[in-house]
């Protein structure tokens, strides 16, 4: 298992960059570059994190490929296309984007997130990308949401399935599924689940938190590792039977030094759970 996570300071080089990697302790590392670097720039980034034994795991993308806005959709997608021909050439684990929204945010709520149209074109778009580029040495992955496709390990085994292509992967955030009380209460069991039905796609992971407000009707707030109710010994042992470079990114956290707050959490609940991950 490999813990890496965002960094939420300011770097011009891969010896700037790796300074703050390696004080975070992160083996994982988000891809500190996009598909407009130069040439020189992606190969003396790629030589550093080969140097140090990183693992690339994520190139990101978060565009809406469903915008309701012709031209924002194409935009989106012709960043997808170059983001996941980036990561084919980092030799990331995997490229991410959630599947989009139909509404007047990127990633909000919508209606029309669950019509039968919509997630024809979910489907058509995620065959659109990973066609155009023919993917080699990452995957295309989503990342479930608590309001649009996917949000539950059945309904991901449904895309694969629909998607029908050999690049297309799990990138799993099991927090962003626990959109219940059930699930909530629940969620040893649920994210064991997700694990279980999920794990030999799996090609990325994100560690976050989660705790449910005692309030009608229901509130569920996202939170850091240690702060919410998810059992992280057994998340770093789920993570490790997946692979020992399994990556597990913390995310969403306002700057340095809750990064490295939040990442030594999970390390010390993975080595409690006799999980390595110093290498």
């Amino acid at each position: 298992m490999r813990i890496g996570g965002g960094i939420e300071k300011p770097y011009s080089n891969p010896e700037e960059w790796y300074k703050l990697v390696k004080e975070l302790g992160y083996r994982a590392v988000l891809a500190p570059i996009d598909y407009k670097a130069s040439s020189e720039e992606k190969k003396e980034y790629l030589k550093c994190v080969r140097e140090h034994d990183l693992v690339i795991g994520e190139v990101g993308i978060w565009k809406n490929v469903l915008s309701i806005d012709d031209k924002e959709r194409k935009e989106a997608i012709d960043f997808s296309k170059n983001q996941l021909a980036l990561a084919d050439e980092l030799e990331a684990c995997c490229c991410v984007n959630i599947t989009g929204s139909r509404g007047d945010m990127w990633d909000g709520f919508h209606e029309s997130n669950y019509s039968k149209d919509t997630y024809a074109l979910v489907v058509d778009s995620i065959r659109d990308i990973i066609d155009s580029v023919k993917p080699v040495s990452t995957f295309y992955t989503v990342e479930p949401m608590p309001w649009m496709i996917p949000d539950s390990p059945e309904q991901y085994l449904q895309l694969i399935q629909d998607v029908d292509r050999k690049a297309f992967g799990v990138h799993l955030d099991f927090v962003n599924m626990i959109n219940s009380p059930k699930k909530y209460v629940l969620c040893d069991e649920f994210i064991e689940e997700c694990f279980t039905k999920l794990g030999k796609y799996i090609k990325s992971i994100h560690g976050k938190d989660v705790w449910m407000e005692n309030a009608y009707t229901t509130l569920i707030h996202e939170t850091m590792p240690g702060k919410g109710r998810v059992n992280y010994q057994k998340v770093a042992r789920l993570c490790e039977g997946l692979g020992k470079d399994m990556p597990l990114f913390v995310e969403h956290l306002p700057d340095f030094e809750s990064y490295k707050q939040a990442a030594d959490y999970v390390r010390k609940q993975a080595t409690l759970a006799g999980v390595n991950t110093e290498g």
